[in-house]
């Protein structure tokens, strides 16, 4: 056999092999395959699960990445960061248990409730105090983690996140955030308490108008201890939280509130009456006296009340605080409307009744000086002070100028003529009674004080005497202004009853007076010899030339006589009764003012023409009244004669007049009103 035969079948056979061989391991892979793929099948959900904790699990791995010496430091970078986080959440809780008893109400136990807060508000400055240092020391680890690449990044940008938060939290109202806002509902209630307790122990002050001037105790503090505690523990709590202004707000409007309430039974509307609503203090007048009155009780009594009580309460807190909070309340209860009323006064027409009011304030702002300075000292009461010696400027300037220009007023009413009934001017009987009472121990020592200080502010010097030359030269130029009106008359008897009535009134009024002694006793002698005088000479040359018409002469009662001496009775008769007659109606419409002169006179009189007229009638009346015609001679009885002359010189009616002159100065623009207590020249 051909050996190359041989050696092809070998090839053959090996390649067979190789294939079987193949097809064996071609068989066995798929059957691996399949089985691999039956088992990839089955592990693909788990597969899903690995892949998704894939990246926490590198996170956790990642440390094993950093490096050694960052691994061995984190630790207590973590601890330190952790503790006081800790210690914080552990205060925060505490916070929260304090809630129950802080919405509470405080007037079941005010110091617990007090004491509560006082708690919580240590714990809230416990938080804001180590809240900002925890974020810190969260913050150091974070940036230390993000150096040392030991956390994943998207871990880190959430802290990073979550602790800007924070901060933020802190630095926009840290406590509200801190607690909820319980700490801002706590206080709120205390406010409340605050308020509730100063109104129901503010009580409006009674009191009785009329009898205020006997009031001379000055009224005790208007709150028990007791209350006055309470108040400063929770005006305490609410000062260390920033409420004092609220405090005060609270404070004012009730205390204010109730001094106004305590003012209200004075009745004081008066102090709203404007300068439109009168034409001359006269219409206020009444109001001047109870003015003082009110505002002395309204200072010794109720802003001495608050003004010890704000003391009280505010001293721990500073003399500004206090003295502010009782500026606020006196300006709201109605300090304020009394100086404005005074100055209203101080607008009005000028007149010499004015120059009394102005005293009457100064003296009543004077007794309260020492009251004022200390009640209203200091910068918080400025407006009061500002306003108080506006007022006294006010007061003091009017009553200068009304006082210095007296004296020419008076000069000007010498151009007016004399009363048409003979009777003492109105401007006499009231200057004289004005001087007297400017004399006297009322007026002198207010009006000298005024009159120092205004000669001071000119830098000029007072002496008493010269308000007592003043008021000689006011009295010298009545006296002038009279000698002028005596011989203004044209009718003589008049012009006497006029002297005879002036000289008198003077006489009278001013003996014993302080005008009078300063005057003298030869000027008051002298008026009482001028009077004797006058009255002499209006009795002669009036009334006593009455009996000389029922003249005897030729009268002779023999029969044959008879008929002559009828027809001279009846001539006389008629002569006498036409000049009584005459005289009675002129002298009906004159006026005897003071009523002893009054009567002195008609006794005068009667005794000047009764007794002859008596006589005359019963020797000479058969004569007429035989008569048929007797009612024409025989007029009057001897008792209606008598009365008749006794019912002569009564005043009529009181009048009322101005007394005005011509302005010197611009300042008196229409003169100077007496009304109601002065008379005028008519």
């Amino acid at each position: 056999m051909d050996p190359s035969v041989n050696g092809n079948d070998f090839k053959n056979n090996n390649c067979i092999d190789n294939l079987v061989a193949v097809k064996r391991s071609l068989k066995l892979s798929l059957e691996k395959s399949k089985t691999l793929g039956l088992a990839l099948e089955k592990a693909g959900p788990r597969l899903e699960e690995i892949n998704q904790r894939l990246p926490s699990l590198e996170a956790a791995v990642r440390p094993i990445r950093a490096d050694k010496d960052a691994l061995v430091a984190v630790g207590g970078h973590i601890n330190r960061a952790v503790g006081p986080a800790a210690a914080v959440l552990k205060v925060f809780d505490a916070v929260h248990g304090l809630e129950r008893s802080l919405l509470s109400d405080p007037r079941n136990d005010l110091p617990g409730y007090l004491s509560v807060l006082k708690r919580h508000e240590e714990a809230l400055r416990f938080l804001g105090d180590n809240c900002g240092l925890a974020i810190q020391w969260l913050e150091d680890i974070v940036e230390y983690l993000e150096d040392n690449r030991v956390a994943n990044g998207r871990y880190l940008s959430n802290l990073k996140k979550s602790l800007k938060g924070l901060r933020e939290l802190k630095n926009d109202g840290e406590r509200i955030h801190l607690d909820g806002g319980l700490s801002r509902a706590a206080l709120d209630k205390l406010e409340h308490e605050f308020r509730r307790l100063l109104m129901e122990h503010s009580v409006p002050l009674p009191m009785s108008s009329p009898s205020l001037g006997e009031q001379a105790c000055i009224a005790p503090s208007p709150l028990p201890v007791t209350v006055i505690q309470k108040l400063q523990a929770i005006l305490c709590r609410l000062i260390a939280n920033n409420r004092l202004e609220k405090c005060i707000t609270i404070y004012v409007e009730v205390r204010s509130s109730n001094v106004r309430a305590s003012l209200l039974a004075l009745d004081l509307d008066y102090l709203e009456i404007s300068v439109s609503e009168f034409n001359d203090v006269q219409s206020i007048e009444g109001y001047i006296g109870q003015w003082g009155k009110h505002l002395e009780f309204a200072v010794k009594h109720l802003f001495e009340a608050e003004f010890k009580l704000c003391n009280d309460i505010f001293e721990r807190i500073g003399l500004d605080v206090w003295k502010g909070c009782f500026s606020k309340i006196t300006a709201q209860a109605g300090i304020l409307a009394f100086l404005k009323f005074g100055k209203t006064v101080t607008e009005s027409k000028k007149d010499p009744i004015k120059l009394l009011k102005l005293l009457d304030i100064f003296a009543s702002l004077n007794k309260l000086r020492l009251d004022f300075n200390r009640l209203f000292g200091g910068a918080a009461c400025i407006e009061i002070q500002n306003l108080t010696r506006d007022l006294i400027k006010r007061v003091i300037e009017g009553a200068a100028e009304i006082f210095w220009e007296l004296f020419v007023q008076v000069e000007l009413q010498r151009q007016s003529p004399p009363p048409q009934d003979g009777s003492v001017p109105r401007l006499v009987s009231f200057i004289t009674d004005y001087c007297n009472k400017i004399l006297g121990d009322d007026y002198k020592p207010i009006l000298t004080q005024v009159l120092v200080i205004h000669r001071s502010w000119k830098h000029e010097k007072f002496q008493e005497r010269i308000l007592l030359n003043e008021v000689l030269k006011i009295i010298k130029a009545v006296d002038l202004n009279l000698e002028t009106w005596v011989k203004a008359y044209n009718d003589t008897t008049l012009s006497c009853l006029f002297a005879m009535n002036n000289h008198w009134h003077l006489f009278k009024h001013l003996k014993g007076t302080r005008l009078g002694d300063l005057m003298g006793d030869s000027w008051l002698r002298e008026h009482e010899q001028y009077k004797e005088y006058y009255s002499t000479v209006f009795l002669r040359e009036s009334w006593g030339k009455l009996p000389g018409h029922l003249s005897r002469e030729g009268l002779v009662l023999f029969s044959g006589g008879r008929a002559t001496a009828r027809d001279l009775v009846k001539k006389r008769l008629k002569s006498f009764n036409e000049a009584f007659a005459d005289m009675y109606k002129k002298q009906s419409s004159w006026v005897i003012s003071e009523r002893d002169l009054r009567e002195k006179m008609c006794q005068l009189i009667v005794q000047t023409v009764l007794p002859v007229y008596r006589s005359y009638m019963q020797n000479y009346g058969p004569l007429v009244e035989q008569d048929a015609s007797s009612s024409k001679y025989a007029k009057y009885t001897v008792q209606g004669l008598e009365q008749m002359l006794l019912s002569l010189f009564l005043p009529r009616r009181e009048r009322y007049g101005s007394f005005k002159a011509r302005p010197t100065s611009g300042k008196f623009d229409n003169g100077i009103d007496l009304r109601r207590t002065a008379s005028a020249v008519v």
